[in-house]
């Protein structure tokens, strides 16, 4: 009998010692020694680099990764096609993601030309099925966004599509990233027939209704569609995740300067702080990826590139 009340009484002090561990006056001391930790504040823009910029070196999807790497970038932006081609010569998706993972790199978008938007019934459906093959290799490797321009209905040939039956074709590939996970980012080509201005892919994200809706804009082809810099504080903080950055020479109109023509941001005379000022998001960190097609940057060593583009860069968002 003593030994059961001396179990209760043990019991008893057990159990107010841990109401006193856990008081109200204890727990409102440690909210306020958690409060008094300032949250960590995202850095405004995260550098990245798309392969487009070392595209003319054809070094494969490996030797992008480890050229990229030992440029200081962590960030990238890949072309499908590159990755694909690597798993037809052998590699495996499992290859894949430890070459990623031993660089210390992630994939933050991937360039893909899946044909989503055109009139052709058929044709878009092959598309379609193309973009959810493509999306679905994309996941494995643990990349989140796909780029999707207005491909197929780019030439000066193309029709002009109504824009809300290219808002139900956007949201069609909205719906397939919710099922995959990668979500389509609308990229505007200031050169093609269909989607130049960003007024334009701005009215069709809106009209999807989707709330994954994202743009992927590019300093040159805002330049190349004639859109103002003005419209972007417009386009909500949101709706931009991804954003090209490049620069443009001073001798060139936009209705002569072509996709060649870019170079290193701080080359040339596109307004670039400026435009980094309005998009720039006090929440989140902007992808900036650097994407020029250069034949003059294609003919030097792709290490000269790689570390050029991360110079530059870090040069662009002093300031901003």
């Amino acid at each position: 009998m003593s030994q059961s009340v001396t179990r209760r009484q043990l019991m008893a002090t057990l159990t107010a010692a841990a109401g006193a561990s856990f008081s109200p006056a204890l727990a409102s001391s440690q909210s306020e020694l958690t409060s008094a930790v300032p949250a960590a504040t995202p850095p405004p823009f995260t550098l990245c680099l798309n392969m487009s910029t070392l595209r003319g070196h054809k070094l494969g999807f490996v030797k992008e990764l480890e050229t990229a790497s030992k440029a200081g970038f962590q960030h990238v932006e890949i072309w499908i096609e590159s990755l694909q081609q690597y798993i037809k010569s052998g590699g495996t998706v499992a290859d894949a993601r430890k070459v990623l993972s031993d660089l210390g790199i992630r994939v933050e978008n991937a360039i893909g030309f899946a044909p989503w938007i055109i009139d052709d019934d058929a044709a878009r459906a092959k598309g379609l099925d193309q973009m959810k093959s493509e999306m679905e290799l994309l996941a494995q490797i643990g990349c989140k966004r796909v780029a999707t321009p207005s491909i197929g209905a780019q030439t000066a040939e193309a029709p002009i599509i109504d824009l809300k039956k290219a808002a139900e074709r956007y949201r069609a590939i909205l719906e397939l990233g919710d099922k995959t996970g990668v979500v389509p980012q609308l990229e505007m080509w200031g050169f093609s027939k269909n989607l130049s201005r960003v007024s334009e892919v701005m009215y069709v994200a809106l009209e999807t209704g989707h709330p994954s809706a994202r743009l992927l804009l590019d300093i040159y082809h805002i330049f190349k569609g004639g859109s103002s810099l003005d419209s972007l504080p417009l386009i909500g903080k949101p709706a931009i995740e991804v954003f090209h950055v490049n620069d443009y020479p001073a001798n060139m109109t936009r209705q002569v300067i072509t996709d060649a023509d870019r170079v290193y941001p701080g080359d040339g005379v596109a307004p670039i702080k400026e435009t980094l000022k309005r998009i720039k998001d006090p929440n989140k960190s902007i992808i900036l990826s650097l994407e020029v097609f250069n034949k003059n940057y294609y003919a030097q060593e792709a290490m000269t590139v790689a570390k050029t583009s991360m110079e530059k860069m870090k040069n662009m968002v002093v300031g901003v």
